[in-house]
């Protein structure tokens, strides 16, 4: 025996403890083997051993040496299972050792290791476990983390949550998201999808997202979507498996029979409150100052104390306290007067439900009054923050309703109906969300209050009755409510029993059994030695991160019994304890190996042996002849079903796909085919064995076609899904491309004959996006598009947002096969089917359905939600971009999971003060509608009505995109969904006038695509409402509405609608409505000649057809089906009764008494409309004397019938002419009803029977009565003004013909009447048939005097058209009269007289040229011949003249502006010639546009715009250039054109010319050279017409008037875009000041204008915006003088009185004014003060301007805004205080301190210590009288060293030429590299009067323009008579001078001109700017240079580099000093040489 025998015999007889400590180690290790088999052979758990070997294993797992650890840890394995739970005493410790020692070691020790931790948690010690396991993960070893977090895994997956805890775990993990190594992330990542399994996603999400990092979310959610299934425990504790095996005994007694479970079968429910700790708010609550905030009497400062309480509360569970005093702060702050404070107060009560739950239940008892109370309020912060309270009181357990049953009883009894209707409403929602239990117990106290509030008088408490009964009954039955319902009437039974959806009302109740196909779960005590045999491997935590397939869950496939490790014999029973999940049976989809050998026995019974010899054969033909006879027998096998997959076996292994003969293959696939498609059950595991060889013979083309088809059957056997999974696997990964794309053309195919229902479209799609598009093989990817576009056609556009990051050039490829392909919907059905489908081969529906939805709910987070209702609006706004990512990253296609808190945070910020966020939201909002699709009704929880509340927003910026999400919203839920809303919002009064127009007008746009809906009825009431309402907009929108209801509902559904209508309202839809029937009627008659006929053969075709016609006539026909038969049968019963009365007289008229008639008519002369009496009078009259069918037709209400009635009395007019005369009045009266309806057709059919009827009375020699004549004549004058052309004249001429029926002197007096009508156009009309009439009849018809003067007095109105018409009739009677007819026209203001005197010179210059005599000189020669030789003689002689047949034109036009007159005699002979050949030049076509006729013109126009498109083409031509010098000339002849051709249209004329006159300014306007040719004043009258016609309201009523009001704000945007900057804003300035009333179209009352005006005046305020905002980019394209010069005649024509009134008026025009001379500051700073040389600066006072510039500079200075070189406040506006003319405000010395204060904190700054000392040099210079250095006695003796000098290096400096360049003068100019130089123009000729009239007290260097050059007249003109012409040659003479010092003399000294004001500066700055030039080393270069007097050029230095390269860093240094940019020296020149001849002349 060798010595460690011996040692190990001695050994085993010392005690446990010592062998177990035994410094040998192998010692130790015997004494852990013997320990094992001692525990190994205890079989009680009382066993006393177990007690007293437990506190060894302490130190034995905590062996130093390996081997005998293992053999420890073996040993505690077997310990463990042979103990009880009583032995949970050592678990402490032994797991502590566990963790320390053993999870760094082998990985068989920590495998052992891991099967200890999950034997303690049998035990029942999962808490000590859990408590090890923190140690654990602490480890600094990453080796030692990741086993511990797969114990845990295991712990979880085996046992479940319900043995282990999740709340510790989730504690832990977030410390391990961020652990170093990945290992222990991912293994972090399967614990966290493991407990996802288990106790839901929701509540892990929402405790850990917040704690992980971006990517670690991202990666999760990924993952996330592969968890699905209900997992259940595998393994049971202790405890359970002993009850267990007792049961088990039981059982085999007792029988057997089916045995309960034990363990619940689904996930476990677990509260997300019990996984998180609570929280206390009450003493952060204390540190928050809450209390003395709620007693603020600032509302503000108590809502934040609230909104900070409601934060706190937030918290998801919050630790119990006292919470009763603030219960009670609460309650009073609920009834707080200002709605933000109760609203936060009521959210706060609702977050303190939500945390504290059931402690919270005494304060909830308390507040309940009083938030029922508190229901009343209307407003939907208010009520939702309610309602959400009220919800989450109950839904948290505070509350129960048998608890509060007074309260709510006291709630619905309250008297205010909303509080009645919304606490059922909440009764409702508890009852839904409450146990039927519970139920139970209070249906007894609620239903009697339901059954009381089901008579109260408001339907909406009504209906929560209802609610709320129907919610007790379907959770409980109808039995509680029996008693109840007795009482109730039928009506409301069987509403009660609609609601609740069952015919008895009793409610199926799921009732779950435990059936045998479950059996229970067993329990796992297998060590893992054994678990290994059985082939059960225990997963780790990372291996859930597979993310391949779903983890299904966990279940047992065969119940066990449970046993110790002891019995050795039930070890190996229970040995398979653990199976793991199968998915989808994948035995029978792989298929097994089987030999070629027992393939050919088992086909030896089908085929002869030579057969399968043959098919092994070398030779080709022999297997062809084999594969022949193959083929042969298998078609005529009968029992093909059971021999298929032997025989597809067979042909896979013989001859195999390896064959290369192509007949042989041919052969083997048609055999597969024809088994394929006869067996009925194909099976799929032959699919997948002949797959493969079937798509690579795809590739072949000899055999490809018989490889397709084989395909094809593979799918109808077993469905394409399967079939597509299988070949994307096989092409991915095959070399030959052409098996890739081959098999995609194949797909694209197969899509097409089975459509896109049995396809997974997902992995298609990802598929052609990952290797079809990718591969560089041209064939794959055409093929991969060509599919593509196939699933367009079935899926639609929608497919287009899962391929939006392929590379462009292929997405436009894509779109041009989506046009090939496009989207067909339900038409596009499938070709074939599939043999075998079942449901779950249906794996998507169709269209855009089909389409994979994403679930986002793991993206909206908590911190997402809470970030949407932040206080920073930029979270704000980063919140909802990140909701439109997600939506991009979903492909914009979600499922409506966990959308719901989204959706109320989205809510919320609808009503957000930050106005960008609420449009940003809005637009959100249409697209998770969008994405979502119809899901999004229900899941939006009415978040549409919120919508609709930002209709009320006074932005139109903001309702547009409100209407946007609206439209975006209808597509997808549709409108009638949407009506409830829409009729809230209508009724809502803070909707606004503009709300309510855009609402109604997207309605209208929406009912225009719908038919037959009858819901649509519901929006009748509020659309009635809105056609009474105040805004004109309004009811325009309303009515197009209305109609489109009427139609859309029908007339059923109309009717019954009126039932809720009354007075006017109803009124309006009665007329509506009629309408709509005749025009239906209309329709129906038009569609089928039968309709009218009765004919019955027409009508089945139409029923038959079943197709909705696009038209409404066809929708309308279809829609009434029902009535179709009544309607034929009634047309057939009325086409009898006509044929009945054939033979009959037409008129009766034995009884007519005409006189009797006559007596009840009144004889007036105005019109009135027809009263009803008088209405119902007529139709009496009409069935009396009219034949039947005659009557029946002109008194129908469908306007067809009655022209049919008119035309046959017009086929009556010649045989029943006498007849005709005694029923005239009939006819008028029938007539005049006519005329005031609307219908036209109508209209003018008695228009065309009205002459012939007066034709036959003047045959008859009948004269229309006086009762006739006051019947009819009033109505025709009213109607003289109809509103159109075609009617109008219709009129005109029928009046006329009413001279031949009726006296004219009579029918003179009806006319006079028309000239007081309300309608201009009657006035017009009457005043044109007067003078018609005078010129026709002579001026006796009536007497002048009365005539003449009602139309003298016309000429005062506004209206230039009545004006016109009223001198044309004066004329035409001077014409007659001459000079008598002064008086005639009575008393006249000397305007009138003006007005008429002019208009009779040209009416006599007529008569002269044609010969007409002169005027009267016909009537004084008539009279002389009468008086002298009597009326007959002088008739024989041919004196009395003939009157002409012909009257002058009836229509007239607006008068021309009178802007632009130009003299035409020495043009006549060219312009004639050019009228009649066209134009051939450019100088003709100018001529024609200004001299032809509108007509003529448009040719002109044509070759104009010709010439332009030529020279804008060819860029090198000159041609340009020669164009800008006739571009004034152009479009000042196009802007008189402008009036022209608008009134001409305006006058019934063609829109034509207004089209081409707008295109020609377009197209002249868009060349900016063009643009800048225009001069100010021609700019001018084109602005002022173009804004007027904008403004003008009958440019609508316009042929094509949308398309002219477009085209007019486009040219006017263009204008402002290119036209000169400089004159646009001085036009502008201008035209903001009154506009003349004769300039508008119409006389108009003092309101109307004022109104006008005041529309003019916002048109030019929205221009000049325009202007200004862009003024930063262009600020060098302005002439900041001239401009500056507008501003200050703007200011100085107001002066400070009315600036003042103004101001406190918020005046629009002088805000806009202010605000262009803010942003000039803002942009220049300081140096804005150079720009003042054409303001007279040293008036006195001051000029307005210089206040608002000092004013600007301050606050601008003040707010940071810009750096002020100078003092800010400086009152004097020159260079120098010493010449400055006027006064300063402030002294010189306080004026120099400041300077000087400025300048010594500029040379303390390091950066700025350079520019300082230059500055202070300057100001030595200019006041040398100072000492500087007696300001520095309190300074330091080194800095007034380093002063001095600086000082004198400085005079060396300047001595030497150089200064710096970036402090020119104390006011340095801006300069800005990206902007361009100035151009020198004119000054504003609209201010040069103002300029004139106060010349003596300008500056004399400033000079008036002697003339306009312009031609602009009128107000605008210079006075140059007031101008002293020696001032100016004096002026001239000196500043010659000066000029010549400039530009002769480079070096001469600026400093030797005398400085005058403003020109001192700026020559001061030209030296700086010299001298800087010469300081940056370009002295050899100037600067600038004259040329003939041209403007100064640009050195080439800078003119080679583009404008944003000059900066400083870029040009020649010197000395460290920048050059000047040149872009601003340019503009000083053009300064200085505009101070030195004050003007320049115009270019």
């Amino acid at each position: 025996m060798s010595e460690d025998e011996k040692l190990l015999k001695e050994a085993k007889k010392l005690p446990w403890e010592e062998r177990l400590t035994h410094k040998n180690w192998k010692v130790r290790n015997d004494g852990n083997i013997d320990l094992a088999a001692l525990c190994d052979s205890i079989t009680d758990p009382k066993d006393p051993r177990l007690r007293e070997i437990g506190s060894f294993f302490k130190k034995a797992v905590s062996d130093s040496n390996a081997p005998v650890q293992e053999k420890a840890l073996d040993a505690l394995i077997a310990y463990l299972r042979a103990a009880d739970a009583d032995i949970g005493r050592y678990a402490k410790e032994i797991c502590d050792a566990v963790v320390a020692k053993c999870l760094t070691g082998r990985p068989k020790t920590v495998e052992k290791a891991q099967t200890v931790f999950l034997l303690w948690v049998e035990l029942e010690a999962a808490d000590v476990f859990l408590e090890a396991m923190e140690k654990a993960i602490k480890n600094k070893v990453a080796k030692a983390v990741v086993p511990a977090i797969d114990v845990m895994f295991q712990a979880v997956s085996e046992f479940g949550t319900k043995v282990v805890p999740p709340k510790k775990i989730l504690k832990m993990l977030p410390e391990l998201f961020d652990h170093q190594d990945q290992n222990v992330r991912a293994s972090s990542k399967g614990l966290t999808l493991e407990l996802c399994r288990w106790i839901g996603k929701d509540p892990v999400k929402s405790i850990l997202f917040e704690k992980m990092r971006d990517t670690m979310k991202k990666e999760l959610e990924a993952e996330l979507a592969n968890v699905v299934g209900s997992p259940k425990p595998t393994r049971k504790i202790r405890s359970e498996q002993d009850k267990e095996i007792e049961q088990e005994g039981i059982s085999e007694v007792a029988g057997p029979g089916p045995a309960e479970e034990t363990v619940a079968s689904g996930p476990q429910e677990i509260d997300e409150y019990e996984l998180v700790d609570p929280v206390d708010i009450l003493a952060p609550l204390e540190k928050s100052g809450f209390w003395d905030g709620v007693k603020a009497t600032k509302w503000s400062e108590r809502r934040d104390a609230v909104s900070e309480l409601g934060k706190l509360a937030s918290a998801k569970r919050i630790a119990p306290g006292d919470f009763s005093e603030v219960c009670r702060t609460l309650k009073k702050l609920i009834t707080d007067v200002n709605i933000a404070v109760a609203a936060e107060a009521v959210q706060a009560i609702g977050n303190l439900a939500r945390g504290l739950r059931k402690d919270f239940s005494g304060g909830s008892r308390l507040l309940l009054p009083t938030l029922l109370e508190k229901l009343k309020e209307k407003k939907p912060v208010m009520a939702d923050a309610l309602t959400q309270s009220l919800q989450a009181m109950h839904k948290s357990g505070c509350i129960s309703l048998v608890d509060v049953t007074e309260d709510v009883k006291s709630a619905t009894k309250n008297k205010v109906p909303l509080v009645r209707s919304l606490t059922l409403n909440w009764v409702t929602y508890c009852i839904e969300t409450s146990s039927k239990a519970a139920v139970l117990k209070l249906h007894k106290d609620y239903v009697p209050i339901c059954m009381e509030c089901l008579n109260d008088g408001t339907p909406d408490v009504r209906d929560a009755a209802f609610s709320a009964l129907a919610a007790v009954a379907k959770l409980v039955g109808m039995r509680p409510l029996e008693r109840s319902l007795e009482k109730l009437d039928e009506v409301r039974r069987k509403k009660l029993s609609e609601m609740i959806g069952t015919g008895s009302g009793q409610v199926p109740v799921a009732v779950t059994t435990a059936g045998s196909s479950q059996p229970p779960v067993g329990g796992s005590g297998v060590s893992t030695s054994e678990a290994g045999e059985n082939g059960f491997v225990k997963k780790s935590a990372a291996s859930m991160l597979s993310g391949k397939r779903p983890l299904q869950p966990i279940q047992n496939a065969k119940k066990t019994v449970p046993s110790r490790s002891g019995a050795g014999k039930k070890a190996e029973g229970t040995g398979q304890s653990k199976v793991l999940a199968t998915v989808e049976t994948s035995e029978d989809i792989e298929p097994g190996d089987m030999s070629l050998e027992e393939i050919e026995g088992r086909v030896g019974s089908i085929f002869q042996a030579d057969v399968i010899g043959n098919l092994k054969s070398a030779a080709w033909k022999e297997r062809l002849e084999a594969i022949t006879s193959v083929k042969e027998t298998v078609e005529g096998l009968s029992d093909l079903d059971q021999k298929a997959e032997i025989l597809v076996r067979l042909l896979c292994a013989l001859p195999g796909w390896g064959e290369k003969n192509v007949q042989v293959q041919q052969k083997v696939i048609e055999v597969i085919t024809h088994i394929v498609s006869t067996v009925s059950k194909f099976p799929k595991r032959c699919v997948v064995l002949c797959i493969l060889g079937v798509s690579e013979r795809v590739s072949d083309i000899k055999t490809r076609g018989h490889a397709m088809k084989c395909l094809t059957a593979f799918c109808e056997a077993v469905g394409p899904s399967f079939v597509f999974d299988r070949l994307f696997k096989i092409m991915k990964e095959h070399k030959n491309p052409k098996v890739l794309s081959e098999g995609l053309l194949w797909m694209a195919t197969a899509v097409e004959d089975f459509g896109v229902s049995h396809i997974k479209l997902k992995d298609v799609i990802d598929f052609c996006k990952d290797v079809g598009l990718q591969s560089s093989t041209a064939a794959t990817r055409n093929s991969t598009i060509k599919l593509i576009g196939i699933l367009h056609k079935f899926v639609g556009p929608d497919i287009k947002g899962f391929l939006v990051d392929v590379k462009p050039a292929l997405l436009s490829t894509l779109d041009a096969e989506y046009e090939k392909n496009p989207f067909e919907g339900s038409v596009a059905a499938p070709k074939k089917t599939i043999k075998c489908l079942d449901s779950a081969s249906v794996l998507s529906g169709s269209g855009s359905d089909c389409l994979p939805r994403e679930d986002i709910s793991g993206k909206i987070t908590p911190n997402l939600i809470k970030n949407l209702g932040s206080s920073d609006w930029k979270v704000r706004l980063e919140s909802i971009e990140s909701v439109n990512k997600i939506l991009e990253e979903a492909n914009k296609r979600i499922q409506p999971t966990g959308t719901v808190d989204l959706f109320g945070a989205l809510r919320a910020r609808l009503f957000d003060t930050n106005k960008n966020l609420v449009t940003t939201t809005l637009t959100t909002i249409g697209n998770i509608a969008s994405a979502m699709g119809p899901a999004v009704d229900k899941s939006s929880k009415g978040i549409l009505s919120d919508i609709l509340k930002c209709l009320g927003d006074n932005k139109k910026l903001m309702r547009e995109s409100t209407i946007k999400t609206l439209d975006t919203w209808v597509i997808v839920v549709q409108l009638d969904k949407m009506v409830p809303y829409i009729i809230l919002a209508l009724s809502d009064a803070k909707l606004g006038a503009d709300g309510r127009k855009d609402l109604f007008d997207w309605l209208a746009r929406q009912l225009t695509k719908l038919n037959d809906q009858p819901d649509i009825v519901q929006l009748l009431k509020p659309t009635a409402s809105a056609l009474l309402d105040k805004s004109v907009d309004v009811r325009k929108a309303a009515e197009s509405s209305l109609v489109e209801i009427i139609r859309v509902s029908g007339h059923e559904m109309v009717t019954k609608g009126l039932k809720d209508l009354q007075g006017p309202a109803l009124n309006a839809v009665l007329e509506r409505q009629r309408s709509a029937e005749i025009n239906e009627a209309v329709r129906m008659s038009t569609s089928s000649i039968g309709t009218r006929q009765g004919s019955k053969s027409v009508k089945p075709i139409v029923h038959a057809s079943g197709d909705r016609q696009s038209s409404r006539a066809g929708t309308r026909t279809v829609g009434h089906r029902g009535n179709q038969p009544k309607f034929t049968k009634q047309a057939a019963a009325v086409a009898a009764q006509d044929l009945a009365v054939q033979g009959q007289a037409l008129f009766n008229l034995k009884d007519s008494n005409k006189e009797d008639r006559e007596r009840l008519v009144p004889r007036k002369h105005k019109f009135e409309e027809p009263r009803p009496e008088q209405i119902q009078e007529i139709e009496n009259d009409i069935m009396r004397y009219f034949r039947e069918d005659l009557h029946r037709r002109l008194l129908s209400p469908d306007f067809k019938k009655q022209v049919d009635g008119l035309e046959m009395l017009q086929k009556a007019i010649p045989s029943h002419g006498k007849e005709m005369v005694e029923i005239v009045d009939i006819l008028m009266r029938w007539t005049v009803l006519r005329f005031c309806e609307s219908n036209t057709t109508c209209l003018l059919k008695v228009l065309e029977f009205l002459p012939e009827l007066f034709e036959a009375l003047k045959n008859e020699g009948y004269t229309i009565t006086e009762c006739e004549a006051s019947i009819f004549l009033p109505c025709l004058i009213e109607k003289l003004g109809h509103n159109i052309e075609k009617v109008r004249e219709k009129i005109r001429e029928l009046a006329k013909l009413t001279t031949c029926i009726y006296p004219t002197s009579k029918l003179f007096t009806f006319i006079l009447e028309g000239l007081r009508s309300k309608n201009n156009r009657t006035r017009i009309e009457s005043v044109d048939l007067l003078g018609f009439m005078i010129d026709r009849y002579g001026i006796e018809i009536s007497g002048p005097t009365k005539a003449l003067q009602a139309v003298a007095a016309l000429t005062t109105e506004r209206d230039g058209e009545i004006r016109k018409a009223a001198l044309n009739t004066l004329a035409t009677a001077y014409k007659i009269l001459g000079e008598d007819i002064w008086r005639f026209v009575g008393k006249l203001t000397d305007a009138q007289k003006s007005m008429l005197d002019d208009k009779f010179k040209w009416k006599a210059r007529e008569m002269d040229k044609r010969k007409e005599g002169k005027p009267g000189e016909a009537r004084a020669s008539l009279r002389r011949s009468v008086r002298d030789n009597g009326l007959e003689i002088a008739e024989q002689s041919g004196e009395v003249l003939l009157r002409p047949t012909t009257a002058p034109a009836l229509s007239s036009v607006r008068v021309s502006n009178g802007h632009f007159e130009a003299s035409v005699d020495s043009h006549m002979l060219t312009v004639s010639q050019v009228l009649a050949a066209g134009p051939a030049d450019w100088n003709e076509a100018l001529d024609i546009i200004a001299y032809g006729s509108p007509e003529q013109a448009v040719e002109g126009m044509k070759l104009v715009c010709h010439e332009l498109s030529q020279a804008a083409n060819d860029a090198e031509s000159t041609a340009m250039d020669d164009l800008v010098k006739d571009s004034d000339r152009l479009v000042l002849s196009l802007s008189a054109k402008v009036a022209k051709t608008f009134n001409l249209s305006l006058a019934g004329a063609s829109s034509r010319a207004c089209k081409y006159v707008l295109n020609t300014l377009m197209q002249t306007f868009q060349i900016k050279k063009l643009a800048h040719g225009v001069k100010e004043g021609t700019l001018n009258i084109l602005i002022t017409e173009l804004l007027l016609w904008l403004l003008d309201e009958r440019v609508p009523l316009m042929d094509d008037g949308s398309q002219l009001l477009k085209a007019l704000n486009v040219l006017m945007l263009k204008i402002l875009e290119n036209a000169e900057r400089t004159s646009a804003f001085g036009v502008l300035i201008y035209l903001l000041r009154p506009l003349d009333p004769s300039r508008w179209p119409s006389p108009a009352s003092e309101d109307v204008l004022v109104a006008r005006s005041q529309k003019f005046s916002d048109l030019v305020v929205k221009c000049l915006i325009k202007l200004t905002k862009v003024l930063q980019n262009t600020i060098f394209e302005v002439d900041l003088d001239r401009l500056l010069q507008s501003i200050h005649v703007y200011l100085q024509e107001l002066g400070m009185e009315e600036i003042r009134r103004r101001a406190g008026a918020d005046d629009k025009p002088l805000r806009m004014v202010k605000t262009v001379l803010h942003e000039l500051v803002k942009l220049c700073g300081t140096a804005i003060k150079g720009h003042l040389s054409m303001v007279p600066i040293d008036l006195e006072p001051q000029p307005i301007i210089l206040a608002y510039i000092d004013l600007n500079l301050q606050t601008l200075a003040a707010a940071r805004m810009l750096a002020p070189s100078g003092a800010v406040g400086q009152s004097h506006w020159g260079d120098s205080c010493a010449n400055s003319a006027s006064p300063a405000v402030h002294s010189a010395d306080a004026q120099l301190k400041q300077e000087l204060g400025a300048v010594f904190k500029k040379i303390g700054d390091k950066q700025t210590c350079t520019i300082g000392l230059y500055e202070l040099y300057r100001i030595t210079q200019l006041y040398p009288q100072v000492d500087i250095f007696s300001q520095l006695q309190n300074a330091s003796e080194a800095f007034r060293t380093y002063i001095r000098d600086g000082l004198a290096q400085m005079e060396k400096n300047a001595a030497a030429g150089r200064t710096p360049s970036s402090v020119p003068i104390s006011t340095p100019p801006p300069v800005s590299p990206s902007l361009s130089s100035p151009k020198l123009a004119p000054p504003s000729p609209l201010n040069a009067k103002l300029q004139t009239n106060k010349l003596e007290n300008i500056i004399p260097n400033i000079r008036a323009c002697p003339e306009n050059a312009d031609g602009y007249g009128g107000p605008t003109s210079v006075a140059t008579d007031q101008f002293d012409s020696r001032k100016l040659s004096h002026m001239r003479t000196r500043d010659e001078r000066d000029e010549n010092n400039v530009v002769s003399g480079g070096e001469t000294k600026l400093n030797n001109v005398a400085p005058l004001g403003t020109l001192d500066a700026i020559r001061e700055r030209m030296k700086s700017i010299q001298a800087a030039a010469a300081a940056g080393n370009i002295e050899s270069v100037p600067l600038m240079s004259y040329s003939n007097g041209s403007l100064p050029a640009f050195s080439r230095n800078f003119a080679s580099q583009p404008a944003e390269s000059l900066c400083p860093e870029m040009l020649p240094q010197s000395g460290g000093v920048p050059a000047m940019d040149e872009k601003a020296l340019s503009g000083l020149q053009a300064r200085v040489e505009r101070l030195k001849y004050g003007v320049i002349e115009p270019l």
